[in-house]
């Protein structure tokens, strides 16, 4: 890990300097084909990677919030008249939802977690929508029982789901969560359109949507996703999935629904040949498909907002030669960024080092310090003759990336810094050793239920609790 250097941490971002509410949802629909969603590795400034590296230390994840608004202008751009939300779980720090809040984008949460993010970031209820998977009952009890919890908007994806919010009396917004039998991504593991996992079936949406309403529910609309990555050679089951979802809309006219959803996972290039994908080539085609559908089209995009907008500083500790290969190991592996080894997702690597003195190209297998065979950031990555501290960055880590982390090995979670111009903040702070241990009691020590953290984050029992530095401050 490299050592943060002391007295060199930027400045934290004075609180409450956010940025005016962007103007992009009044223009119109301009063709964002000339302004591509593409950030390259290589377009990140190295001189400040390595200040921030020498400041907060490695592995770190780097956020940039000005580019997180750059994208959110070429989705209003492509979408202008679409209700767009984010999906919370693509990345969760607050410096990014507050970001996102300011410019009018509302969140799709998965779990009461990000319901209480979101909501603690600033989104008001009324730009919640909470989009659960098998919800636990004490992710049911804490929506519920929230006070805008009308304001809010849950959306169902089992019938016996409908019971379970009366019983708690919901009487807020209702959406219903439709299986299209269509799916596509980037990966078989996040194709969810066509997973019985995913929605009430097709063929049984329409009943139980007018069941709903007939039971005074405050039917406000419907919603589907394809999966999550979507690439232009995908387009045609994103295409699919809104044909049938248009047909739905009509078919449920006389519940006079609010949205049709249509969900998100639109890709970003990961590798340095991929083209960007055309937002006007889904655009076009879904605005066609609902062009006579009275309820408004609504989009829960995710990776998109922020992926390109993340990277991840990496140090490296040894260098090995073998037969076959360089093996750089690194600080940062699969607890740190997981999708190479769960996906066998694509990551750019760029060394960080100054060009002078040259030093020859090699072939690198990039490694993590984890004791699993899969935790390898990268394969067959040509570098400059790498060296023990060197630093090392990974591109597009700005989506499912410190979300996905572990304590696996027992190793602490990173930190997360966040820039926006020429400011720099400390988004969530690195985790110790004693982090590790915190949740953990042991008998006799007069450990009970009662000990644990509810899901407000509200301490029920003793406990103590570490300062941003990471110290024991009990």
């Amino acid at each position: 890990m490299r050592s943060a250097v002391p007295g060199s941490r930027p400045s934290p971002r004075p609180a409450g300097n956010r940025r005016a509410r962007s103007s992009a949802a009044a223009r119109g629909g301009a063709s964002v084909t000339d302004n591509p969603s593409v950030r390259r590795l290589a377009d990140w400034p190295a001189e400040r990677l390595r200040d921030l590296a020498d400041g907060y230390g490695t592995p770190l994840y780097v956020l940039d919030l000005e580019r997180v608004r750059q994208n959110a202008t070429r989705l209003r751009q492509a979408f202008p008249s679409a209700d767009v939300a984010y999906a919370v779980k693509a990345n969760t720090t607050r410096a990014v939802l507050g970001t996102l809040e300011s410019t009018g984008v509302d969140a799709e949460c998965a779990a009461a977690g990000e319901v209480k993010r979101a909501l603690d970031a600033g989104v008001p209820a009324s730009r919640v929508r909470y989009t659960a998977v098998n919800p636990p009952d004490r992710d049911l009890d804490f929506v519920c029982s929230l006070d805008a919890a009308d304001e809010l908007t849950i959306t169902v994806g089992a019938e016996d789901t409908l019971d379970r919010v009366a019983a708690r009396g919901f009487d807020g917004p209702l959406c219903v969560r439709v299986n299209p039998g269509v799916g596509a991504g980037h990966h078989a593991k996040v194709s969810t359109g066509a997973e019985p996992k995913f929605g009430l079936p097709y063929d049984r949406a329409a009943d139980v949507a007018r069941g709903a309403a007939d039971r005074g529910f405050d039917l406000v609309g419907i919603h589907a996703h394809a999966g999550s990555g979507i690439s232009d050679e995908e387009l045609s089951a994103h295409r699919e999935l809104v044909r049938r979802m248009g047909e739905l809309a009509r078919d449920l006219a006389a519940l006079d629904l609010g949205f049709v959803a249509v969900g998100g996972g639109f890709g970003v290039p990961y590798r340095e040949e991929e083209a960007p994908l055309d937002l006007d080539a889904v655009a076009e085609p879904t605005r066609d498909a609902l062009g006579d559908v009275q309820p408004r089209l609504a989009i829960e995009p995710g990776r998109y907002f922020v992926a390109d907008a993340g990277v991840l500083l990496t140090t490296v500790n040894t260098v090995k030669e073998t037969p076959g290969t360089t093996v750089v190991g690194v600080d940062a592996g699969m607890t740190t960024l997981l999708r190479p080894a769960m996906y066998d997702a694509y990551h750019a690597v760029r060394s960080l080092e100054p060009d002078l003195p040259p030093r020859d190209p090699v072939s690198c297998e990039v490694s993590g310090p984890v004791c699993e065979t899969a935790d390898v950031l990268g394969r067959d990555r040509t570098l400059p003759a790498p060296t023990r501290g060197d630093l090392l960055a990974v591109g597009n880590a700005g989506a499912y990336g410190y979300e996905m982390s572990s304590q696996y090995n027992s190793r602490p979670r990173p930190a997360v810094v966040a820039v926006d111009g020429s400011e720099t903040r400390l988004a969530v702070r690195r985790e110790t050793l004693t982090d590790l241990t915190r949740l953990e009691t042991t008998g006799g020590d007069g450990a009970s239920e009662s000990d644990e953290v509810s899901i407000t984050g509200e301490t029920q029992g003793s406990g103590r609790t570490d300062g941003v530095d990471g110290r024991d401050t009990s």
